[in-house]
């Protein structure tokens, strides 16, 4: 059995306590511009993740015993686990879930940095006040998650996924039944 320090779904777990805490700060910074609250869902879509994070939120939602309740969303892209406009795997969501509605600045495909927010966030709100202080620095921990994802598929015995592969959210739905 690995240790702590050298299990890819470990590190991971760590990184995503990292981003929380940033998270956190910058909600706390933001907060009276925030309107992201329950039963905002706009952004509640089923999206694609790396394995490793894939595989840990599974780990997670099989160790609370799980069952997924699983609805149509109400958009074609819209995502499963929400259940009257909220989140049913809300702890253990991957962390594109947990930065939505926050500022986030991320490199273009010119290189050039580019800056995202809710449209239903920062009304009132000069642009021109974002900076690196206080917006999410989607590259870094997106930077992070590559790196532990390669070493998670590199440790796979199975070798079923490559290092670009993403898996659906959805797909938590089945394999958590299993």
């Amino acid at each position: 059995m690995k240790s702590k320090l050298t299990d890819p779904v470990e590190k991971y777990r760590e990184v995503r306590n990292t981003i929380d805490k940033h998270v956190s700060a910058l909600e706390k910074k933001h907060n009276k511009h925030m309107v992201c609250r329950k039963g905002c869902d706009m952004c509640c879509m089923d999206y694609s993740i790396f394995p490793v994070e894939f595989f840990s939120v599974l780990k997670e939602l099989k160790n609370r015993n799980f069952v997924p309740e699983i609805t149509s969303p109400e958009s074609e892209n819209g995502c499963i686990f929400l259940v009257n406009h909220a989140c049913t795997i809300y702890a253990e969501r991957p962390v594109i879930c947990r930065t939505h509605g926050l500022p986030l600045i991320f490199a273009n495909d010119d290189g050039e940095f580019e800056l995202s927010a809710c449209e239903l966030n920062f009304t009132n709100f000069d642009f021109e006040d974002f900076d690196m202080d206080n917006t999410f620095h989607q590259d870094k921990y997106n930077s992070m998650l590559f790196m532990l994802n390669r070493e998670f598929i590199n440790a796979s015995e199975e070798k079923k996924y490559g290092e670009f592969d993403l898996i659906p959210i959805k797909e938590l739905a089945t394999h958590s039944k299993k």
